[in-house]
């Protein structure tokens, strides 16, 4: 009903009700009762309606997110049990954790895993998505095929990698064999094993990576290579100084998103260590601060502890969001610093040739 006040208005608001003249009878007053009401509705409409569409978004994000978050951070200035009541300790919690060598492992894990997995996974990500920028008989389907690791669950992968990875029946070392090497322990040994689920999160985010950078590389200005062709740089050099500089805060973007993914690692190394991968192996060689966290709330039932451990991993999540920020606005500075010097440079020898051309 508002929607057709607006289109009858014409975009503009409808003129105010007159005042009834004085004694003039009821049947009269009903114009400027319209009016009224229709004046009402179009200000609703203008001013309400916007907030009434946003409204869900922020009422299921208080419900959801700002609840949950706040509690968790109230519950880790108690001790709580499963079952019983909370009592007040403070920061007791984060100084425990400070003197555990289970957090501090965890912690370490977290890192190397979130290394060995991003790093080669971003790599091959860009190499992936140059190739798939060249002009390919069925590149449709090409680019279809690099998404479908996504696509796939994580127990469905993580499953069928960990059969690969099996230390006495495995594929992996069956092939070491036939090579001439000693089987590896994967699950066992700490480094094997955040290999193996490294090499699971590569297999997974490849492909969703390479096509977000794909994406980047479309939008590159192809000026920008016929220049660089016409100036003699080769296919590998066009990629490193007009592909690399062109797609830089697209590269930035998915090195903070997958570096937040790794903080939050979970499924992969709990599915990878079977019924012992809860607490990340037997010796805790994989296990992750997600790991960590789910056993002190859910097996041990130290839920203070464990939201003690969910604080850690925001205040991590936001100083590498700290760091994107510092990163980005030092980028902006840079490109703005060399757009003035480019200015001033074309300037200095503008004037230069009208003073030879005055002078000559």
């Amino acid at each position: 009903m508002a929607t057709s006040v607006r289109a009858t208005s014409g975009g503009s608001p409808p003129p105010a009700a007159q005042p009834p003249a004085p004694g003039t009878g009821s049947r009269k007053q009903w114009p400027s009762g319209r009016g009224g009401l229709r004046s009402t509705l179009y200000r609703l409409d203008l001013k309400a309606v916007p907030y009434v569409f946003l409204a869900p978004f922020f009422l299921t994000f208080a419900a959801f997110g700002l609840f949950p978050l706040i509690y968790t951070g109230w519950l880790s200035l108690h001790r709580v049990e499963l079952g019983g009541s909370a009592q007040w300790k403070g920061l007791e919690n984060y100084t425990s954790l400070a003197g555990s060598e289970f957090f501090w492992n965890a912690l370490a894990n977290t890192f190397t895993i979130g290394v060995i997995s991003t790093v080669p996974q971003l790599l091959m990500a860009l190499g992936l998505a140059h190739l798939l920028n060249y002009k390919l008989r069925g590149r449709g389907f090409f680019r279809v095929a690099v998404l479908a690791p996504y696509a796939t669950s994580i127990a469905a992968a993580t499953l069928v990698f960990a059969q690969l990875f099996n230390t006495d029946y495995g594929l992996i070392n069956t092939a070491l064999g036939w090579a001439g090497f000693e089987p590896v322990a994967w699950e066992s040994s700490k480094w094997p094993a955040q290999i193996a689920i490294s090499v699971i999160v590569t297999w997974r985010w490849t492909g969703y990576n390479a096509l977000i950078y794909l994406a980047a590389m479309q939008a590159v200005p192809q000026d920008l290579y016929e220049a660089a062709a016409l100036d003699g740089a080769s296919r590998w050099r066009q990629f490193l100084s007009v592909t690399i500089p062109s797609i830089r805060p697209t590269i930035l973007f998915t090195v903070i998103v997958s570096t937040i993914g790794a903080t939050q690692l979970f499924g992969e190394p709990m599915l990878f260590g079977g019924s012992v991968g809860i607490s990340g192996g037997s010796g805790n060689q994989f296990q992750t601060l997600s790991l960590l966290m789910y056993e002190k709330g859910w097996v041990t039932g130290a839920l203070g502890q464990a939201s003690a451990i969910a604080w850690v991993m925001l205040l991590i999540l936001l100083l590498i969001g700290g760091l994107q920020a510092l990163i980005s606005r030092s980028n902006r500075n840079r490109s703005r610093g060399r757009g003035r010097t480019r200015n001033r440079n074309r300037t200095r020898n503008r004037v230069g040739r009208m003073r030879t051309k005055a002078g000559s």
